[in-house]
């Protein structure tokens, strides 16, 4: 079956990735990404091996050396250097300054009736009662108040 990404280097593409798979110091995933990409390379100069021999030399997956043809072909060189930027943070948090503070200040104030200090679960409830959130885990609140101390 024909390759759908195809790698094909230039000379000067090939002279930046060399130094970079026998340097001594350089990240171990662009060492890695660099003798991948000189193995696979199908140009003149390539020595054009197959996924399966790359696996095995490389101690790679051949799905890693498919997504890594395809990253170049699509995105260029620079983008199989660099690592991926992860959006950050993945969600938003669930309480802003204003919901920390009602909840610092919860907490400092007299314990409900019965009992005799705040529980996390206490805590949590109490948040939902007053409407400060719609909804809350005991573990969220343990985190916020662990990073206030």
């Amino acid at each position: 079956m024909a390759k759908k990404y195809v790698v094909r280097l230039d000379a000067e593409e090939r002279e930046r990735l060399r130094p970079l798979v026998s340097a001594g110091r350089v990240a171990a995933y662009k060492r890695r990404h660099a003798a991948i990409l000189l193995k696979a390379d199908q140009g003149p100069e390539g020595p054009a091996w197959t996924d399966t021999r790359i696996a095995e030399a490389l101690d790679v997956s051949v799905r890693s050396i498919e997504s890594l043809r395809r990253r170049l072909v699509e995105e260029g060189l620079e983008a199989c250097l660099v690592r991926k930027q992860p959006a950050w943070p993945p969600r938003a948090p669930t309480l802003d300054g204003e919901q920390e503070a009602r909840l610092i200040a919860l907490c400092c104030s007299a314990p409900p009736e019965g009992r005799q200090r705040w529980t996390l679960r206490l805590l949590a409830d109490r948040l939902v009662e007053l409407e400060v959130v719609d909804a809350i885990s005991h573990e969220t609140v343990r985190q916020t108040l662990k990073k206030t101390r």
